[in-house]
């Protein structure tokens, strides 16, 4: 039986409404909760931010949307189809790969426009390695997301399951790179299959084959975008739990939770407003969850926060259009640019970039005629790299980074940025994130599913933890689950058959 909050939860306060809070107000309002969410901002989204700027819309959060079907599962929730509210379009290619040899893939999720590409880049016998491969994602998939990603973990002896077996069966326990190497032998593609590794804070030859399941997200379930930017889902996630019952309160930042004995009955705002409860789901960054319950978790090993970002986002006064929304943009060093990153705390003397035009998708997001781009570099973060003083170095490394993408692909991008909007681990760390990552946790085997810090604290009877910091993880897919998984330790988990009984008045 899964461990879940004791007692009455007619009541719930989810405090934070970025993608794991309206997941978990969506989940919790269709199993019949009165549901509050308090959000310190002025609008939901959390990481997912926004900032209109010379007539320029940026997404300051994440750029990448994959696995539309758990964004349905959170409207399915509420009695509401995301098609209502929401028009996601399919990136093709999902990624513009390009090399430092001069080379370049396009990424389709479609098997066998994948296959025509990968022959003339590298051969039929990468192409048929491709098709192995592939196969291989989707078995590892199957057999590891409702088990280990989408589920909940009371202890380690959780992961005794029938499933483990067939998980190491596949090689979910070995290491990626030596895997993805087994099907596929051109240095380049490989790097296609495995730098999404860096997402989960790891190097390819470090990070756990299991966590292939990401390369899956990517490039079998496909790349999406939402018409109005990536900060229109959290807002169509509000305004469906809005119409739902939920009840948000913005520029609500809470200063302390009332308890009797190790039961939380109220939650505090700053302005002195109190919101009496039956439950909490707190989406704050960790650290500030663990300071609001007055608890201090121990750990063997003290836990290790991911590489960081730099991001540009920058609007030009022309159109590039011959770039794709998503450009990888490679570096020739590769294995040594994850040694300066996670262990060195260097920058990277040879950077790997992501390159996002979402003007390529939705004219819409910048000024007509104009282009809206966004460069992101991984950089270490604070932890690793303490000496680097980003109030001195943003611009200048922000410079460098817009000198090198003129160089590999947008020729006269320095002289066409009329307005730019920086964000380093500085600004990261303003925001309360740890280490001043937006990744949160690496997700290394001993910060990985029942090792990760837990969503039920044993020291409180009714609070349960959601996001990024706790399981399954970093990125929006994940944190949607870790919202619906806050949902289960709420009321129990519930059956998706059953949804439409509890809206209708099931029991609490």
């Amino acid at each position: 039986m899964m461990r879940r909050v004791s007692g009455r939860t007619d009541r719930v306060v989810v405090v934070g409404s970025g993608f794991s809070g309206l997941a978990a107000a969506a989940h919790l309002a269709g199993r019949d909760r009165q549901v509050v969410v308090l959000e310190r901002g002025k609008v939901p989204g959390g990481r997912a931010g926004r900032l209109m700027k010379d007539g320029h819309r940026f997404d300051t959060g994440p750029s990448v949307i994959t696995m539309p079907d758990v964004i349905e599962d959170v409207f399915q929730a509420m009695g509401r189809s995301s098609e209502q509210l929401l028009q996601l379009t399919e990136l093709t290619p999902a990624y513009d790969a390009r090399f430092a040899d001069g080379s370049s893939l396009l990424v389709h999720r479609d098997e066998e426009r994948m296959y025509d590409a990968i022959k003339p880049f590298a051969g039929v016998r990468n192409a048929e390695g491709y098709r192995r491969m592939r196969a291989w994602l989707e078995r590892l998939y199957r057999a590891e997301f409702d088990r280990f990603v989408a589920a909940n973990f009371d202890s380690p002896l959780s992961l005794l399951t029938p499933q483990l077996a067939r998980v190491a069966a596949l090689g979910g326990f070995r290491r990626l790179d030596p895997v993805i190497a087994g099907f596929i032998d051109d240095e380049r593609l490989r790097r296609v299959f495995t730098f999404q590794s860096l997402y989960v804070g790891q190097a390819p030859y470090d990070a756990l084959a299991l966590y292939a399941v990401i390369t899956y997200m990517d490039t079998v379930a496909g790349v999406y975008f939402p018409s109005g930017g990536v900060s229109r889902l959290p807002d169509a996630l509000a305004e469906a739990a809005t119409d739902c019952g939920v009840e948000f309160h913005y520029d609500a930042n809470v200063r302390t939770l009332e308890k009797i004995g190790d039961r939380v009955t109220a939650v505090i705002t700053e302005d002195g407003r109190r919101f009496s409860c039956d439950a909490v789901v707190l989406t704050t960054e960790l650290p500030v969850s663990y300071d609001l319950m007055g608890i201090a978790p121990r750990r063997p090993v003290p836990l290790r926060a991911a590489p960081s970002a730099v991001v540009l986002h920058a609007g030009v006064n022309r159109e590039y259009a011959d770039v794709a929304h998503h450009t990888i943009s490679f570096g020739a060093a590769w294995r040594k640019t994850f040694q300066q990153l996670i262990r060195d705390g260097e920058l990277m003397s040879d950077p790997s970039l992501l390159i996002t035009r979402p003007t390529a998708t939705d004219p819409q997001l910048g000024p007509p005629g104009r282009d809206t781009i966004s460069i992101l570099a991984p950089v270490p973060n604070l932890a690793t790299a303490p000496g680097l003083d980003w109030e001195t170095l943003g611009e200048r490394y922000a410079d460098e980074l817009v000198a090198l993408v003129e160089q590999r692909q947008l020729p006269g991008l320095a002289d066409a940025v009329t307005t730019r909007h920086l964000i380093t681990p500085a600004d990261w760390a303003a925001q309360d994130m740890v280490a001043g990552t937006p990744f949160a946790w690496s997700h290394s085997f001993s910060q990985t599913g029942p090792f990760r810090p837990g969503n039920l604290p044993r020291q409180t009877e009714n609070v349960v933890l959601a996001g990024g910091g706790t399981v399954p993880g970093v990125g929006v897919p994940t944190a949607l689950l870790s919202g619906r998984l806050a949902a289960d330790r709420v009321t129990g988990p519930v059956r998706t058959a059953d949804r439409s009984k509890l809206r209708a008045g099931g029991n609490r």
